[in-house]
């Protein structure tokens, strides 16, 4: 385990995985609450058609996908809100969009083509300094912002029609937190690729929601369970020489298995209130 410490890319493989880590916890919080699952997988294979836009436009394939995985975002709220549809519905109209313009665009690029594993399954191991810093960027950028917001952004979690009445901007409130999850999926996309980007952002949180009774206990296990299932996967993908992201992603839902049987054991024992966390709506 020495080479962690002498050889760059490993380094920098292991801060873009804590990184991304850190920000699927704190958004998966939030996904799993109002039950937005479907939106991340929308929103990263909308990432796709980004991707495949900035390397014909010659633009940075991670900023391009960013500016479209928001764009994306915004339009599942719009068109949700327009068309008089559910979400989900909205969800299915922009992920196929989205999915057939990377398609077609992938079939006059070359480049992209070559390219498109590391994208689809994400290559962690090639991260350069670039990326980390565009990645470290993005990342402050966001947990920045949802710490200033937190309590707002709960608030609309656990009651959205009360947070209304309230006087709080329930609609900006809700098309910020699309487009933190698209910045997420975007930073995760070069850990576990954009296929895989789904299981970091709810399996944490899922499983922090099994052993939580309290919203911050909650929050603090989603990002614990996500950096130590993405360093356990990532350290279990080095020394088998196994994928990252599928590693990844194995390690994380055998962490859900424990906390799923580590609180009915508990629940069973009496050692704490059986009632789980109310949900949101």
């Amino acid at each position: 385990m020495a080479e962690w410490l002498f050889f760059g890319f490993l380094q920098r493989a292991l801060a873009a995985g804590i990184l991304a880590a850190c920000l699927c916890g704190v958004l998966g919080f939030f996904v799993v609450l109002r039950r937005l699952a479907f939106i991340g997988v929308g929103i990263s294979h909308a990432a796709l058609g980004g991707v495949a836009l900035g390397v014909l436009l010659g633009v940075e394939p991670l900023a391009a996908a960013a500016a479209f995985a928001a764009f994306a975002a915004w339009s599942i709220g719009r068109i949700g809100r327009i068309g008089r549809l559910h979400e989900d519905t909205a969800i299915g109209v922009v992920f196929s969009a989205a999915m057939a313009l990377g398609v077609l665009l992938l079939s006059v690029s070359l480049e992209f083509q070559s390219d498109l594993l590391s994208y689809l399954f994400g290559n962690i191991l090639a991260v350069t300094q670039t990326d980390l810093w565009l990645l470290g960027a993005m990342g402050l950028l966001v947990l920045v912002a949802v710490a200033l917001l937190f309590k707002e952004l709960l608030f609309v979690a656990f009651d959205e029609e009360v947070a209304e009445a309230s006087g709080l901007p329930v609609r900006l409130l809700h098309h910020f937190l699309l487009t933190a999850l698209a910045l997420t999926v975007v930073v995760a996309m070069r850990v576990i690729g954009l296929i895989l980007v789904e299981a970091l952002l709810v399996i944490p949180a899922a499983a922090a929601f099994q052993l939580a009774r309290r919203y911050p206990a909650m929050l603090v296990l989603s990002v614990v369970l996500a950096i130590v299932g993405t360093v356990g996967g990532l350290v279990g993908s080095y020394q088998w020489n196994v994928p990252a992201g599928a590693s990844i992603v194995l390690v994380l839902a055998a962490l859900f298995a424990l906390a799923l049987v580590a609180g009915r054991l508990r629940t069973q024992l009496g050692r704490i209130d059986a009632s789980p966390l109310p949900p949101a709506n």
